[in-house]
Order: C-alpha cells, then sequence, then structure tokens
C-alpha cells in the first residue's frame, strides 16, 4: 500500500503532519479497520510535513519534509501492549532507554498513573512527568482523537512518542451537548493507540550522529553542496529540496495560498540562498539526488517535473528580485515595516534584505521581521474566520461549509454537482473510477478519485459535456432510505473508507420520463430537488495528489 499523499483528505489541515492523519475516521468509528486492514491494528511509514517547523529547520533535528513510522490499534491493545512494544523494539536494534516522560495531568485531564505503573514493572526507573504541551497530543487540525502520551529519550532526544487516544476534541460551539467552551474532550467509545516515530531521528540514535544532517539519510545532499558554505544553511537547503520535491510530486504548485505558498516560500528560501552564494552551486541538481534517494519507495517522485516547476519559480524570482533591488536602493532605513512591504510587494526575502541591504538594514532582526509579519497574517486569518463565519458556520459536515443561508444554496448545489462528476468519470474512464474524498466551500467543489492518469483535454470535456446535458435536463433529485445492505444490493456509489449506519439514505439523479438513473449514491444530503438548479458546471483545474489519486477542481455558475 502506498503512502497517503501529502495533500490530505481531511479539510481541517492544510498537509499531512503525522501518520495517523488519514486513520482518524478509524479511531472515531467512521470506517471499519477489520473491513479495510482485516485488523484493528495496523503500522505505517507515512511521509509528514509540518509547516510549523520551518523556521527551526537549520538546527540539529528540526525538519520540514520527514517520514514517520508508526503503529495504530483501533480497540485491539491498549496501553500495556503499546509500551511493550516499544521497549521490546528499541532494545531489538542495539538501544538503550535513556529516560522516558508521562503525562503530569493537569485541571482537564487526571495524570496518567497506569503508563508510570507499566514503565516500573518493565524495569524503566527514569519516569518524568510532563506537560500538556508536551505529553498530550492532538488534535490533528481544529477537532479529532486526542490524549496523553509517553515518551521515550534516547541521548536526551525525543525518540518515540506513543499516544493512547482516549479523548475526541470538540472545537469551541461544536460540542454535542451545546457547551460553546474551546477544546470540550469526550470520551471515546473506543480508546486507541497511535505511535510515531521519526526515521530521521531514530537513523541519528542508531548511526552515532551528532545530528540528522549527518546521517546517511542527508549525505548525497549535503555532499554536492560547496565545501564553505554554512552548516546552517546546509541544512536548510538539504531539507528545502526534500520538501520540495514531495509537494511537487503530490501535485502542489507554487502560489500565494494554502499548500502552494508553503512550496513557494521553500522554493525561494533556496533560491535566496543560490542567488547571494552566486554559482557556486545549482538548487536543481539537489533534485535529482532526492529522486535517485527516495524513488524506490515513493513511484510519484518526478525529478524532471520537480526541476521544471523550479525553473518556472526561478524566472519569476528573478524579476520580482531584479525589481524589489530596485526598490531596495530607494529605501531608507529599513525597519521591520520597510522590510515587510519589500516581502509583500516584490517577495524580497528577509535574508535577502539583511544581506543586501548593507547599514540601511543593520538594525533589522528575524524577531522583528516575524513579528511584522504575525501581525499581517492575523489580520488575514481574522478576514477569513469573518468570512466563513469562524467556528459558526451555518453548516460544517467537515465536507461541506457555508457561513450563511446564501453559501448554504451554493455548497448545496456544489455537492449535488460532486454526485454527477462521479458518475460521469465513471462513464467517461470507466469504472476503476471511484471516491477518494471531496471537500466543498462556497467557492468550488474539490473531489478526489482514484485513477492512475492525467485526463486528457478531450476526457475533461466529456465529463463537462454530460453533466451540463444533466443540468439542461433537469432530471429529478430525490432520495429513498433504505437498510445499509439493501442499499449496496442497488448498485449505489459509495465512499469505502466511510462506515456507514444501519439505515442510510440512496440519491438518485432520476429521468422522470424514461426512468434512467444517471446517478446513484449513499449520501446524507444536503441536494437539491432538480439538476437544473446547477445551470451550469465548469471544470477548473485537474491534477495529481498522489499515486494513483487525481484531483478535480469545479464550480457550478
Amino acid at each position: 500500500m502506498s503512502s497517503s499523499s501529502l495533500l490530505p483528505d481531511d479539510s481541517s489541515v492544510l498537509l499531512t503532519t503525522a501518520g495517523m492523519q488519514q486513520f482518524k475516521p478509524y479511531f472515531v468509528g467512521k470506517a471499519d479497520p477489520k473491513r479495510d486492514f482485516g485488523s484493528l491494528n495496523t503500522v505505517s511509514i507515512q511521509k509528514s510535513f509540518r509547516t510549523s517547523d520551518i523556521d527551526e529547520v537549520g538546527d540539529e533535528s528540526h525538519l520540514t519534509f520527514f517520514e514517520m513510522m508508526g503503529n495504530f490499534s483501533f480497540g485491539g491493545y491498549f496501553k500495556k501492549e503499546a509500551i511493550l512494544y516499544g521497549k521490546e523494539f528499541i532494545e531489538s536494534i542495539g538501544l538503550d532507554i535513556q529516560y522516558v516522560t508521562i503525562f503530569g495531568g493537569d485541571a482537564k485531564t487526571p495524570r496518567d498513573e497506569e503508563s508510570e505503573k507499566i514503565w516500573k514493572s518493565l524495569g524503566v526507573s527514569d519516569i518524568r512527568e510532563a506537560g500538556r504541551e508536551d505529553n498530550f497530543w492532538g488534535p490533528t487540525g481544529s477537532e479529532g482523537p486526542c490524549g496523553p502520551t509517553t515518551e521515550i529519550y534516547i541521548n536526551d532526544m525525543e525518540i518515540w512518542n506513543i499516544v493512547f487516544n482516549e479523548y475526541y476534541c470538540h472545537p469551541a460551539g461544536d460540542h454535542p451537548k451545546g457547551d460553546k467552551s474551546d477544546g470540550i474532550l469526550e470520551p471515546l467509545k473506543t480508546p486507541g493507540v497511535d505511535t510515531g516515530m521519526g526515521l530521521e531521528r531514530l537513523t541519528m540514535v542508531a548511526q552515532g550522529k551528532k545530528n540528522i544532517f549527518e546521517t546517511d539519510l542527508f549525505s548525497s545532499i549535503t555532499g554536492i553542496l560547496p565545501a564553505g558554505m554554512d552548516t546552517r544553511v546546509k541544512r536548510i537547503v538539504s531539507d528545502h529540496a526534500r520538501g520540495v520535491a514531495f509537494l511537487v510530486s503530490d501535485g502542489v504548485i507554487p502560489s500565494n495560498k494554502e499548500a502552494g505558498y508553503i512550496l513557494r516560500r521553500l522554493m525561494r528560501r533556496m533560491l535566496v540562498y543560490e542567488h547571494i552564494l552566486g554559482d557556486s552551486y545549482d538548487s536543481q541538481t539537489l533534485f535529482d539526488i532526492v529522486g535517485k534517494e527516495y524513488s524506490g519507495f515513493y513511484n510519484e517522485i518526478n525529478p524532471e517535473t520537480v526541476r521544471d516547476e523550479f525553473a518556472k519559480e526561478k524566472d519569476k524570482f528573478q524579476k520580482s528580485v531584479a525589481r524589489g533591488l530596485k526598490e531596495l536602493e530607494r529605501t531608507g532605513e529599513i525597519d521591520a515595516q520597510s522590510a515587510f512591504r519589500l516581502y509583500e510587494s516584490f517577495g524580497l526575502p528577509y535574508e535577502i534584505i539583511k544581506e543586501l541591504g548593507g547599514e540601511k538594514s543593520s538594525g533589522l532582526t528575524r524577531e522583528d521581521f516575524d513579528r511584522e509579519f504575525e501581525k499581517h497574517r492575523e489580520a488575514s486569518r481574522a478576514g477569513r474566520e469573518k468570512k466563513f463565519g469562524g467556528h459558526g458556520l451555518l453548516l460544517d459536515t467537515g465536507e461541506l461549509k457555508a457561513a450563511n443561508e446564501e453559501e448554504l444554496k451554493i455548497v448545496t448545489r456544489l455537492h449535488t454537482a460532486t454526485h454527477l462528476l462521479q458518475a460521469a468519470l465513471r462513464k467517461v474512464l470507466g469504472d476503476k473510477v471511484h471516491q477518494a474524498g471531496s471537500d466543498i466551500t462556497a467557492e468550488r467543489l474539490r473531489f478526489d478519485f482514484a485513477f492512475d492518469r492525467k485526463l486528457s483535454e478531450e476526457e475533461i470535456k466529456k465529463v463537462e459535456d454530460l453533466i451540463n446535458d444533466v443540468i439542461e435536463r433537469n432530471l429529478d433529485m430525490g432520495y429513498e432510505e433504505l437498510l445499509y445492505e439493501d442499499a449496496v444490493k442497488t448498485g449505489a456509489l459509495y465512499f469505502e473508507k466511510e462506515k456507514y449506519p444501519e439505515t442510510v439514505k440512496v440519491y438518485s439523479a432520476v429521468d422522470s420520463k424514461s426512468g434512467e438513473v444517471f446517478s446513484r449514491e449513499l449520501c446524507g444530503g444536503p441536494h437539491v430537488a432538480h439538476t437544473g438548479e446547477l445551470v451550469h458546471f465548469k471544470i477548473t483545474k485537474e491534477e495529481s495528489v498522489g499515486a494513483g489519486i487525481r484531483r478535480i477542481r469545479a464550480i457550478v455558475e
């Protein structure tokens, strides 16, 4: 089974930040692990990306892209077994546990005394307490499974985080009992285990290295960088080369929003150092090395595509830098506000402003620049929350989001369009197409589906034409309630990862004159009454988001 994409189905997060991301439905009972894995337990090695660590990269242990190893249980075993497995694995590779930590408890959640007793029974005596910030994990995003953790340390480095998912965290205004305070914890019906161990950190201690960049995971990359390059810069460039390669290979392209903004930030940081260092190295050669190192494990890695996207961004960057440098020359003394203006208007990064500003930028510090950046980011975030109603959305099912009645009408039309889209894709591409996720806002629908290649322009037009024909014919969009087993027997499509209730709704787009069924799908709604309400359907983008998974973005006009 392939690693999940760095672009998750979970709309509460921007990128896949941990190995448990794709397992959230199993922890809360929305998906059946026995059906999908043949067991209540599983293991994984998941590619992951943490944007919160971008500014920390350059020290001895922080990364943006990393590989997270983990073992998971959705009711098969709990604390005793998980702790024992952790200790046995560490010892099996010839390492000794230095000490462990447990959650010390607070006003919200009790101390994890059970984990302490288990560690003591296994002969571990150095057991330290920590608070919520260090030893209570989750949720990923604004809500989801979470719980106390116990961590294993070797050489003062956290190697393994064992999470006991005992609770479900509800965001503000979303608690089933109506409590409006933030972060309400509700005990999970079936507690689970989620462990995470970064491959890079484990490699470091296993190979006896002082930091992760000295391991063989990075040596081929750092080995071609100029000998005189600053150590911190080497680490940043090495990390970002991997991050860029994996993001682009999962279908991300540079932009000014969401994952595209993260990618652009990494690319431009690499380009800053390439610009400052002159012709001493070419960043693009690094992507060939990443491809050589990882394509055997991640066949979606495509160095040629990565180089092409990087070259396009380099061209934009060089033009932006040229304009920005002219403005830099005209600018007087450079403080945080003027530096941010240069960044926002011309894309001129802090590093270049500081490096080339000379005496004018001598008083500028990274801390001041970051504070100014954060001030503007908070303003943007407030604007977005106002636009979407913050946590007070009129509709938020995870898949559908609407802030008011007008947006509710739009997302209802778009939701209906996803049913027609899946049916049309199967008619054009074949029955191997099936849903892999979706996300709908008032601006667009996003539909992920299993398919192994890019769609041609002709195929995209055929899909659009089929849907617009259905819209023009104004088919009835009704539903019937059936037992789940009976609903499946009708041939209705359903999301394979979803765990459905005993009784379900089956929505069908039906021609009332001929009786022809265009689409039939298990769904909770909402939907329009007639397809003519969609007016017109348009695909705005078709792209890859991982091995064997395509994504379509579309609108109704």
